[in-house]
């Protein structure tokens, strides 16, 4: 990467991550909704439906949001929303995913808040047991959980509870949607991001949420030569916005929306 480059992106990245950020984009629900539960939980849900046209998903998850009178996480957790979805309805959602699907989604998201709460707790029990493996009997304040494991703590969860097509199967995808979840529940100190999961997940381990449209600024920039949105491509590109950002490798994340929009 060239010296003018790494500063354009972090010029790029002071201008635009701020509060206007938000208006248009899927974390704007977070910020709609009451306490951490509720706002991890709308999180998560908009995050997960956050492809496509933006024209088409932000009215499909406002629609959600408002079937569950604003608080996603009693919704979900109480089965509110089986009013509205059932395991055999095959009718269409939101493109791809039928009400089936999106039944098994949010029945699968339900084991989980019954048996650990929240996604938190469920990734903070996996990095206690990880360390308990290792011999070590409890965490201090210096141990974290990478973002690598915890997204395949997540998909690993819903694949083995019977969720597919909207959670990936696995992490051999770039997991865009999950890697934007993840920002936004890592990053502290943001105008954008949440930060609610900064105390078990160090940002400097957070992967870039890749998708085409993500990677063709990267190669417009000379960042990337590869035309693949798999997680290996996203760690390189994360890798790379770590030698700008070292500390902070996703404020590259809004650098490529500024130049994006410097295109325009």
């Amino acid at each position: 990467m060239t010296k003018e480059v790494a500063d354009l992106l972090r010029k790029y990245a002071d201008r635009y991550e701020n509060h206007d950020f938000i208006k248009g984009d899927p974390s704007w629900f977070m910020h709609q909704v009451n306490g951490s539960l509720n706002q991890e939980t709308t999180a998560f849900v908009a995050a997960n439906l956050s492809y496509g046209s933006r024209k088409q998903f932000m009215p499909k998850i406002q629609q959600l949001i408002d079937w569950a009178d604003g608080d996603m996480f009693k919704w979900i957790r109480d089965g509110g929303f089986e009013k509205y979805f059932q395991p055999n309805d095959l009718s269409c959602f939101y493109r791809l995913q039928t009400k089936a699907v999106m039944y098994r989604f949010f029945n699968a998201y339900r084991t989980l808040l019954t048996i650990y709460g929240s996604i938190s707790q469920y990734l903070k029990l996996c990095l206690i047991n990880d360390f308990a493996d290792r011999g070590k009997n409890n965490l201090d304040n210096n141990e974290y959980m990478a973002c690598i494991d915890a997204i395949k703590y997540i998909t690993d969860f819903y694949a083995s509870n019977g969720s597919s097509g909207v959670v990936p199967k696995d992490t051999s995808s770039a997991c865009k949607r999950i890697c934007m979840f993840m920002r936004w529940m890592v990053r502290a100190d943001s105008p954008v991001d949440l930060g609610l999961w900064s105390d078990f997940i160090d940002r400097r381990t957070l992967i870039m949420p890749l998708d085409t449209h993500v990677l063709s600024q990267a190669v417009k920039l000379n960042l990337m030569s590869c035309r693949n949105t798999s997680m290996s491509a996203a760690q390189k590109l994360t890798a790379l916005m770590g030698t700008v950002f070292p500390d902070d490798p996703l404020k590259g994340d809004f650098a490529l929306f500024g130049y994006e929009v410097a295109l325009i």
